[in-house]
């Protein structure tokens, strides 16, 4: 019997095939295991996953020459071949893939606002819905770490910058006079609507090659590519109204937009402290454009044509009267093209044109002045994605700039035409998905002043653990000198900035903390002498610390941010003959912004803070330098958003609650009195507060469209 059996079971042996045993271990390129892995012959169902360890372990019937796969989400498929043939063992390290949701991301000197990156702090809807912003692109970016409030003039300073050293690019393309004509001490705001822009890249330094000309910052706002339905808006407000409508297709959009704005009734029920002959008013008109090529291109059009205009009398330090005549008329056409193309999977194409005309008719006192710039800029770039580690930008540009200024009565005029090229490429490569490299090169030739320019660029990040990060960026950027300062004298040297940047990122489930240390070298500085003539001896730094914190989980219903910059500058420029502390540079800054939405009210109401040092400023009775300083600025503004209907929005803000009288410096006459001393005047605010009251009405077949985006 025994017999039997064992020749029944060498005989079924022979006819069953033979078994081999595949085992291993799946681990990372750190050697950390890859638990879920999947291992398996391509073509059967024999396989296993990885287990904790990443051990697997698993039999097949198939003989000879056959493929195994080991596959893992985050990672490249490993495929080898190998034979089958008794116990195979075969461990397995896999190289991760790099995408947008596991990679580390370039962080230090950068503030984006987008709703479609991964590792933004702010989103756009926190642009338009901050309290005492009033829809102002600048004065929302002054809630965030970088940037100086600068009460009476309304810019962007950024980082012991001068507002001038802020670029501002639309949809990649320069604009030119990007914010509103105005006069000294009188506040100006951007020219354009938060609702064109899709995302917001906001850069206080370390920015890339891509971007030239701009000495501390850059400001990139994106439109919106295709809207998601046709819809029209109608705006009343207490200082004007507004109406847009955009139609929207298969392949093509349009958007037409009027508004008028016009602060002469507002300012006769509510007092001023501005003498003003006419209140500032201003029209404008835009149309947009947008058109799907094929399957992956993409073409936009923009235009914009705005005129406004203001009459103020301001008062003399030392004399009697009204003071000072004023009449400003402006005249400005910003036109944009672009196109994005997807050549096929391993390059895209972009590129694009913008003009800007901005003509300025000023009256001061009874003599007449015509100042007008006209810029053109064309760009294209080519990006080439060799794989998900490594893709290359290059790209090259061309900038035309007309400057002229004149006095008709004296038939005087003078002007000077700037032609520059720039040639640009980057290299972004990818160690792993922790650690990220971005090397970049600059050139530029000016035709003006005869010289050549060459910016290197340098920034990596590396993350620390799923939760946090650190970046580091250095760059040498270049800028030409003030048009008023070009017009004396053409052949003026380009203004150096070194950026040294350190940046911390750590992100949670509804709370960011954000600190970055900076170190800004200047050079070329434009300084003036005695009879008012610019030269580059002039040189500087910045040095500082900002802090950046929000949280959106602790508080039901309540978002909150906190920041805090610190800013030590000194600079020689204009006609000091000495490093001083510029005027626009307070040494402390803080704002905190707040929003809560009350579902029961159907309502969100927000409030925000605003608070610095003071400003320095010029004392000629006090001797040289900036002697003296203001007392702190402090605003804090509040706004209620009520959701009527779905498509009915009614919202209404008020600035600078408290009433402080915010006092930015002191203008003094150019001789002294009887006495010896230099009679004064202080810099303040056109009121103690601002109201606004808006009513948002959407008309669309979605009824759940409304004009939040705008508030």
């Amino acid at each position: 019997m025994k017999a039997t059996i064992v020749l029944l079971f060498v005989l079924f042996s022979m006819v069953l095939p033979a078994q081999t045993i595949i085992s291993g271990t799946v681990t990372d390129r750190k050697g950390q295991p890859l638990p879920g892995a999947n291992v398996y012959l391509r073509g059967t169902y024999d396989g296993a996953s990885a287990d904790k360890a990443g051990n697997f372990n698993f039999t097949t019937q198939k003989d000879g020459e056959q493929v195994l796969v080991v596959s893992a989400i985050g990672f490249h498929t490993y495929e080898m071949a190998i034979y089958c043939n008794g116990a195979i063992k075969q461990d397995v390290q896999l190289k991760e893939t790099i995408s947008e949701l596991n990679a580390v991301n370039i962080t230090a000197g950068a503030m984006e606002a987008s709703d479609e990156k991964r590792s933004v702090v702010i989103k756009p809807l926190d642009i338009v819905t901050t309290s005492g912003a009033l829809g102002d692109i600048a004065g929302a970016l002054n809630t965030l770490p970088g940037t100086a409030t600068v009460g009476n003039d309304g810019r962007l300073f950024v980082r012991g910058g001068d507002a001038t050293e802020t670029a501002i690019f639309f949809d990649g393309l320069k604009v030119s006079n990007a914010y509103g004509a105005s006069t000294s001490g009188v506040p100006t705001r951007t020219r354009f609507s938060p609702q064109l822009f899709k995302g917001t890249f906001f850069s206080t330094g370390g920015y890339s090659a891509e971007f030239g000309q701009a000495l501390s910052s850059v400001l990139v706002l994106n439109t919106v590519d295709m809207p998601v339905r046709s819809q029209t808006d109608i705006s009343l407000m207490t200082v004007g109204g507004g109406l847009a409508h955009t139609q929207t297709g298969d392949r093509t959009s349009g958007s037409l937009s009027v508004s008028y704005t016009d602060l002469k009734p507002y300012q006769a029920i509510i007092p001023q402290d501005f003498d003003w002959q006419r209140a500032p008013f201003s029209f404008a008109g835009e149309g947009q454009l947008r058109h799907k090529i094929g399957k992956k291109g993409l073409v936009k059009g923009f235009y914009s044509h705005q005129r406004s205009g203001l009459d103020i009398w301001q008062k003399v330090p030392g004399e009697e009267g009204r003071g000072q005549h004023i009449q400003i008329a402006n005249r400005y056409h910003f036109g944009n093209i672009s196109l994005k193309q997807s050549l096929s999977d391993k390059w895209l194409l972009e590129g694009g044109s913008s003009l800007s005309f901005n003509t300025d008719k000023l009256e001061i006192d009874t003599l007449p002045l015509e100042r007008q710039k006209d810029l053109a800029h064309f760009k294209v770039k080519a990006t080439y994605f060799h794989n998900d580690r490594l893709h290359l930008v290059s790209g090259a540009e061309h900038f035309v700039q007309d400057y002229r200024e004149a006095q008709p009565e004296q038939k005087l005029k003078r002007s000077f035409r700037g032609n520059l090229t720039a040639a640009f490429s980057e290299l972004n490569y990818y160690f792993s998905s922790d650690w990220a490299v971005r090397a970049g090169l600059r050139a530029e030739v000016d035709a003006l002043n005869h010289n050549s320019y060459v910016s290197p660029r340098l920034s990596t990040a590396y993350k620390l653990n799923t939760k946090s990060q650190l970046s580091l960026a250095y760059g040498r950027f270049n800028q030409d000198a003030e048009d008023s300062y070009r017009i004396l004298e053409q052949g003026l040297e380009h203004t150096i900035a070194r950026h040294y940047v350190f940046n911390y990122l750590f992100t949670k489930a509804g709370y960011t903390l954000r600190a970055e240390a900076f170190y800004k070298d200047y050079d070329r500085l434009i300084t003036v002498n005695s009879l008012g003539m610019p030269a580059n001896q002039g040189y500087g730094w910045a040095r500082g610390l900002d802090v950046f914190f929000r949280d959106q989980e602790t508080l039901k219903n309540t978002d909150y941010w906190i920041t805090y910059s610190l800013v030590d500058s000194k600079r020689r420029y204009d006609a000091y003959d000495e490093l001083v502390q510029p005027s626009f540079a307070p040494r402390h800054n803080v704002a905190v912004v707040a929003k809560h939405f009350v579902s029961s009210l159907k309502s969100q109401i927000g409030g925000s803070w605003n608070w610095n040092d003071g400003l320095v400023y010029h004392n000629p009775n006090e001797g040289s330098g900036q002697n003296s300083k203001t007392p702190a600025y402090s605003n804090l503004s509040v706004s209620w958003s009520y959701l009527h209907r779905q498509n009915v929005i009614l919202h209404a803000a008020v600035t600078n609650v408290l009433g402080r009288n915010n006092i930015f410096g002191y203008r003094y006459a150019d001789t002294p009195d009887a006495s010896g001393s230099f009679p004064s005047l202080p810099m303040t605010q056109g009121a103690k507060r601002f109201f606004f009251i808006g009513l948002f009405i959407t008309l669309s077949d979605d009824k759940k469209a409304n004009q939040l985006n705008n508030l």
